[in-house]
């Protein structure tokens, strides 16, 4: 009977690493940015992100409660293909917080950027397509009691007109989902 039992119980370990797997496999996929290609208006990074942009934010937990929302001034200038986002974010708890954010084409790859800023780990990579961008980067998380996680963003921003731009950020960590922020970008002219 004991033999049985330890067969049954090493089954159900092995089918549980299988379905854990092939969970953790599926939340990996991404759309590819190239199925936006023909959506108008066409996205030009140089000139939407050029002069002040606001933004009207909120960060929602993985069940979709709202736990933060944000106003975020961004003063975006170029110096040559060298791209500059200053943004400065008031949240809804009376907390500040800057990021500047450096932008760069990828030499000899159109629609291809890298991306750098305070937290992020490494460089983001961003393909730019029809009225779409997409960001992939790590960002290392500080919470307010001392501890840093790694958390992986598939950031998504969408052109509406020359003025509005929407953005939407999934966040994971260990591949599962963790949140989510929502962005409502204006270009001021």
């Amino acid at each position: 009977m004991g033999a049985w039992l330890s067969q049954l119980a090493r089954k159900l370990a092995t089918a549980t690493l299988v379905v854990f797997g092939a969970l953790l496999l599926a939340s990996c996929s991404s759309i590819d940015p190239s199925v936006y290609a023909n959506q108008k208006p066409a996205l030009d990074l140089r000139q939407y992100f050029n002069g002040t942009l606001i933004g009207h934010g909120m960060f929602s937990d993985r069940s979709g409660q709202v736990q933060r929302r944000f106003v975020v001034t961004i003063k975006a200038t170029w110096n040559g293909d060298v791209g500059t986002l200053d943004e400065d974010f008031i949240w809804s708890d009376g907390k500040t917080e800057k990021r500047i954010w450096t932008l760069r084409p990828v030499p000899g790859a159109p629609g291809q950027w890298t991306g750098t800023a305070d937290g992020v780990i490494g460089e983001a990579r961003g393909t730019v397509a029809g009225n779409a961008l997409n960001w992939k980067y790590d960002f290392r998380l500080k919470t307010d009691e001392g501890k840093t996680y790694d958390i992986a963003f598939d950031d998504w921003m969408f052109l509406i007109d020359e003025r509005v731009m929407l953005n939407r950020a999934v966040m994971s960590f260990w591949g599962f989902r963790v949140g989510e922020v929502l962005i409502s970008f204006d270009r001021r002219p």
